[in-house]
């Protein structure tokens, strides 16, 4: 197996490369480290075990000096390095990669805010070269203090003399202050009134939380809204303002042990919670867990992450218990970065606000990641890696700007041999997600410096993405297929050759077909330059189109009625008085708003409400989530039948056994379990067909589908087991927040072999 990690950011001569080729050696790998203009790049090659050891060891055991703005790692297949070596710096490309994510606060400065006797003792905005904010600071290029948000806060004598001296740390730290010079907290209460500042704030907003209060609290990227994790009442009351019904809630911890004694949490997550960015990492919870019910349930799992600026270190310190740190907002809109959106937005859900005086320039929500497969899949990729570029193996021929797809959007463009991917948009169907959508391609292009010379959108007409890509660059827009983006994305990713052709399955909810269906269980054989739909699910009808979405009950009624034909009419498995059952099936027998459509993720969604688990939902893939919640439950082995004819993937067969099952009072876990082994063996049945018939053993899984971790995990290591390659996402999630990345390299390869857009 083989080990990638890029390092972004590094300084040059502190003996990084010499460390990396020592312990590698002591180790046993093979590969090589180099420089080039974004860092440091290493390969190295063994077994698993080994290459967890690295990777943990080298961010333990770095030089001291070294500092290191983002890590990202990806596993991949073995090319056949022979023994270890130190390679000739790479000095071509442009050095754009100075627009740096937002860094978590570096051990020096923890200790300094933690002494009393030094001067930045309890200074909430302490940060050095090594750490501290900056993509949400930057106001252009290049990052001198002049162009960011700190330029109105002028240095002290001591600060003046830190950031001018060589030797120190803090030599040309932008984001330089300290208790004189540099920007402050104040707290208010929900009108706006100023009650108190600076450590009177601190002490007072740790207090209020204690009690029970909840508070919005201004941080790197935008406002969290804060509150005692361990309090039922308190977080019940933030649900309720916030408009959150059942969606779980991240939960800030104060240390490592603290998230020990409320999670089950193994040595790879606890690298990722440790990481240099900080995100929130899901883990099994404890079922002696202290924290509330209400902040993930009926969950196995927790998001769980450690403070990362000094306020959050300071506040947690004092509290000495886990914090409710949620994205400050209505659900569906952006967090909230300013005073008066916050203030706007906010003052019927926080009892107080903790903010401060430097302005945050861009909004960027919290990342979320999940192992799986003994790797680190991201679900969502924003604060601490973006705008970390994605390196190509290529250049682009033009500037090329992606404007991703409607759902958990990202936009992205790809310049010289690098693709940089905005922090996390969003669903863009609020008026506020697409201000802030437009807001974010517009600061883009102007940080950049670029205009493109290729835009790409989705193909699907409603988008707004699309539409937007229409209205403002007609003449420009390339439309690209979103199950072949998702494909791209994972390709690239995974170092896939230029020549070379995957199988590959993407699974989601929604996503607009050539044949202007909705698609969503496309199983492709694809290559840089095109695909081909090989396999796909029976399809179905979706009663009242988007309506099914937030109601499954929709979708189990279209799956029975395709299983049973009338006979679903005497069907008690689901809520429906006789009176909705006439309608829905008019509905599908007349074609009234019923579109066609093979999503898997729709499957997913049905098989949740036939089995009783959720009719209606409170927040985006909550049926399949409770179905895979169920699932763990069970050791079940079993699969059900299902037929593969033509290029249709038939599960009738499976519906009727699962309504077999019901019938015959079989435990829901083991039937939601089967479902699942059902969905394993499909891919592998069809993994195994398409190698016999193509020679293609290659297989990348994408989709927003593949964030089952029962899914993901057991389609990998079966798909090793029968001699496959399957290819995962690690640098990108596998959802749509993916497909930006697969856009940018559709319109390089379109742009290369057919030179009219």
């Amino acid at each position: 197996m083989r080990l990638k990690i890029r390092i972004t950011g590094l300084i040059q001569g502190v003996g990084f490369r010499p460390f990396v080729y020592r312990l590698a050696e002591e180790i046993g790998l093979n590969g090589y480290v180099l420089n080039d203009t974004t860092g440091v790049l290493i390969e190295v090659e063994e077994q698993k075990e080994k290459l967890n050891e690295f990777l943990i060891r080298i961010e333990k055991e770095k030089p001291p000096i070294s500092k290191i703005y983002s890590l990202q790692h990806s596993f991949l297949e073995e090319v056949g390095f022979k023994g270890f070596e130190i390679r000739k710096s790479e000095e071509t490309g442009d050095k754009r990669a100075s627009v740096l994510p937002d860094i978590t606060i570096c051990e020096e400065c923890l200790n300094e805010v933690t002494n009393p006797k030094d001067r930045r003792f309890i200074y909430p905005f302490t940060n050095c070269t090594n750490c501290g904010p900056r993509f949400t600071i930057i106001q252009s290029l290049p990052y001198d203090r002049k162009n960011t948000s700190m330029k109105v806060f002028k240095m002290c004598p001591d600060c003046e003399k830190e950031y001018n001296l060589s030797t120190d740390r803090r030599f040309h730290a932008q984001p330089d202050a300290c208790h004189i010079c540099g920007p402050w907290i104040s707290l208010y209460d929900s009108e706006g009134k100023l009650l108190c500042e600076k450590n009177d704030a601190l002490e007072k907003v740790t207090n209020l939380i204690r009690k029970g209060y909840i508070i919005a609290l201004k941080g790197m990227g935008g406002y969290h809204l804060i509150c005692d994790a361990t309090n039922e009442e308190v977080v019940n009351r933030l649900r309720k303002r916030k408009h959150r019904e059942e969606k779980p809630m991240a939960v800030m911890f104060p240390d490592l042990d603290a998230i020990k004694k409320d999670t089950y949490i193994n040595v790879l997550e606890e690298r990722a919670v440790q990481s240099i960015e900080k995100p929130i990492v899901i883990v099994r919870k404890r079922g002696s867990t202290s924290l509330a019910v209400s902040i993930s349930p009926d969950n196995t799992t927790v998001g769980v992450f450690l403070p990362y600026t000094p306020l959050h270190h300071m506040i947690l310190k004092k509290l000495k218990k886990p914090v409710v740190a949620t994205s400050a907002n209505i659900t569906d809109e952006p967090i909230a970065k300013d005073e008066a959106d916050a203030f706007e937005r906010l003052s019927k859900i926080a009892d107080y606000f903790l903010s401060h005086n430097r302005d945050i320039v861009r909004r960027c929500d919290d990342s979320v990641v999940r192992i799986t497969a003994e790797r680190q899949v991201p679900i969502r990729r924003s604060r601490g890696f973006a705008p970390v570029p994605v390196v190509m193996p290529f250049k682009f021929n033009k500037p090329v700007l992606a404007l991703g797809p409607y759902m958990n959007n990202t936009v992205a463009v790809g310049i010289d041999d690098k693709v940089f991917i905005s922090q996390h948009i969003g669903d863009l169907d609020t008026p506020l997600a697409i201000e802030f959508y437009e807001e974010t391609i517009k600061d883009f292009l102007k940080l950049f410096d670029i205009r493109p010379g290729v835009v790409v959108s989705d193909m699907h007409p409603g988008y707004y993405s699309t539409k937007y890509g229409e209205k403002h660059f007609k003449d420009k827009l390339f439309k690209v297929q979103h199950h072949f983006a998702h494909i791209l994305s994972c390709m690239i990713e995974n170092d896939v050759p230029e020549d070379a052709e995957v199988i590959g399955f993407a699974f989601d909810g929604t996503g607009y077909g050539i044949d202007k269906t909705i698609w969503g269980s496309e199983v492709l054989t694809a290559s840089y330059k095109g695909f081909k739909r090989m396999f796909h699910l029976r399809p179905f009808r979706l009663i009242g189109g988007d309506k099914a979405v937030k109601e499954p009950c929709r979708t189990a009624f279209s799956l029975l009625f395709e299983s049973f034909g009338d006979n679903v009419m005497d069907m008690d498995f689901i809520p429906l008085t006789q009176q909705e059952r006439s309608f829905f099936l008019n509905m599908i027998k007349k074609n009234i708003n019923s579109p066609v459509t093979t999503s898997m993720g729709r499957l997913f969604d049905g098989i949740s409400s036939i089995i009783g688990l959720r009719h209606k939902t409170s927040y985006h893939a909550q049926a399949a989530i409770m179905l895979e919640q169920c699932a763990i439950r069970s050791q079940e082995r079993d699969s059900y039948p299902f037929i593969i004819e033509n290029d249709i993937i038939d599960y009738r067969p499976l519906i009727r056994e699962v309504v077999k099952d019901l019938k015959s009072e079989k435990p829901k876990e083991t039937i939601a379990k089967k479902f699942h082994n059902t969905i394993i063996e499909i891919i592998i049945n069809i993994s195994e067909f398409l190698r016999k018939e193509t020679g293609i053993s290659t297989v990348a899984l994408s989709g927003g589908v593949f964030q089952n971790t029962i899914l993901l995990e057991n389609a990998f290591n079966k798909l090793k087991d029968k001699g496959f390659i399957p290819l995962i996402h690690q640098l990108v999630p596998p959802n749509d927040g993916g497909i930006s990345l697969g856009q940018v390299i559709a319109a390089h390869f379109h742009n290369c072999y057919n030179k009219q857009i």
